[in-house]
């Protein structure tokens, strides 16, 4: 790969695009190593452009028609728009015009463009999405936070295998830890999927330590919990809301500029990388929250290329090949 990678951004996702999107993107491509290419409407990106000290910096514009919004269903708005700047970027990797995308749209549309232009790995029929997101356990990884609602125990052991990859990727932890998020932490307790999943975890050959329960996600006792999209869903919604409620509670008592307010808003962390990247996919396709501004942007092409120099997605389909063989379920 060349010293200089080329990322594709959604310059139209997210709460703020094209205005942080751009403003993210100048604040990267001024710290050097990357050409970006930002996909959405040419008139509008180029206004922000011109709003900024962006001259003889390595940005392109590459125009597209339309936007997916969230309460779009995924797949139907792909075949409605076909040139939307997800669509386009996704397209852009596909093609070896971009080496990685970067959206803060649409997740559910960014997961189906990602499959579509590049593929899954063996043994996987969506990608999944997971990383560290509470502050307060700032090195363990959730996965699914919510791209697989309803799981087999087979899937739950692939977000297992990619988690502890990522693991061993993000924060050098040699042989993480990986815990089945449960009702209780004896063995058997669970519903059946979890039941199942756990036969197929102690056969894997990943550092499985059992079950361990919610509390126990703050007590350092894994570094990877697996659970269900709709599960880790709820704990990441749950999460955002329980710290905007103590942020409020405090700020009645300590004034709304007291350090702890600040510091309990940052109870979440899901703008200290920007995004995540979809595990399972053929390439790089990474996601981020909605309300991610400029920053938050430069931060997630920064992890992009990261991942791009370390080969982020070979080791990630390497791991889950051989955690699939050990347990049986390899194709």
């Amino acid at each position: 790969m060349s010293d200089k990678q080329t990322i594709a951004l959604d310059a139209m996702g997210g709460d703020f695009g094209p205005a942080e999107t751009v403003g993210g993107a100048v604040m990267a491509a001024a710290n050097g190593g990357v050409t970006i290419l930002l996909v959405g409407d040419e008139a509008a990106i180029q206004q922000e452009l011109n709003s900024r000290d962006s001259s003889n910096l390595p940005i392109r514009i590459v125009p597209s028609e339309g936007v997916i919004v969230e309460s779009e269903h995924p797949a139907r708005a792909l075949i409605s728009k076909p040139k939307s700047s997800i669509a386009v970027c996704a397209g852009l990797v596909k093609e070896g015009r971009a080496d990685a995308f970067i959206s803060m749209g649409s997740t559910g549309a960014s997961m189906a463009a990602s499959v579509l232009a590049m593929g899954l790995f063996p043994g996987l029929n969506r990608p999944t999405v997971g990383g560290p997101f509470i502050g307060l356990a700032p090195k363990t990884t959730i996965i699914d936070i919510g791209a697989n609602i309803d799981s087999r125990p087979e899937q739950l052991l692939n977000f297992g295998a990619l988690g502890a990859s990522f693991q061993r990727f993000w924060l050098k932890i040699e042989n993480p830890r990986v815990g089945l998020l449960s009702v209780g932490s004896e063995e058997g307790k669970g519903n059946k999927q979890v039941q199942e999943a756990f036969a197929l975890f102690k056969a894997s050959g990943l550092n499985f330590i059992g079950n361990i329960e919610g509390h126990d996600i703050f007590a350092d006792k894994a570094d990877v919990v697996v659970c269900d999209g709709f599960v880790g869903n709820v704990l990441l919604k749950y999460t955002e809301g329980l710290a905007e409620a103590a942020a409020r509670f405090l700020a009645s008592t300590l004034g709304p500029e007291s350090p702890a307010v600040q510091q309990i808003k940052g109870f979440t962390s899901s703008a200290e990388h920007g995004a995540a990247p979809l595990f399972g996919v053929k390439g790089l396709a990474m996601v981020g929250h909605g309300s991610t501004q400029g920053e938050g942007i430069a931060k997630a092409i920064k992890l992009a290329q990261s991942c791009l120099s370390l080969d982020l997605v070979g080791h990630l389909r390497e791991d889950l090949l051989a955690a699939q063989k050990r347990a049986g379920t390899a194709n």
